[in-house]
């Protein structure tokens, strides 16, 4: 049942349950040479990240994941190995895993790591 206009109400203030940013707009950290990386805001126990890698670079030392890593590659083509990866293509690196990756054209990714202390909760 409606309660009438007179009815007593607390005031709360509106508070979102999510926010959002444009990833140019964070402030890019140099990983090396060509490979800039952009923290994005997330959970304590997530990390979540874009990396943008210039033309002809490559990861300045092998990345080593204690967790496990989740990429997609949004823009551009990754090079692991031998295989070549274009936009859409998702790769899954499971814990203890290394690679060094490398562009050839430059390449935008979207990962996600979980944070080490989260691992086995």
């Amino acid at each position: 049942m409606p309660h009438p206009d007179n009815w007593p109400r607390t005031q709360h203030p509106v508070v979102s349950p999510w926010s959002f940013v444009h990833v140019d707009d964070i402030e890019p950290v140099v990983v090396g040479p060509g490979c800039l990386r952009r923290a994005l805001p997330s959970t304590p126990d997530v990390r979540v990240w874009v990396v943008d890698m210039a033309p002809g670079s490559r990861w300045p030392s092998v990345d080593v994941h204690d967790t496990g890593e989740a990429v997609l590659v949004v823009s551009g083509e990754l090079i692991e190995g031998e295989q070549r990866l274009g936009p859409g293509s998702y790769l899954f690196f499971s814990p203890t895993s290394q690679h060094q990756p490398r562009t050839e054209i430059g390449v935008r990714l979207f990962g996600i790591n979980p944070v080490a202390s989260s691992v086995g909760r």
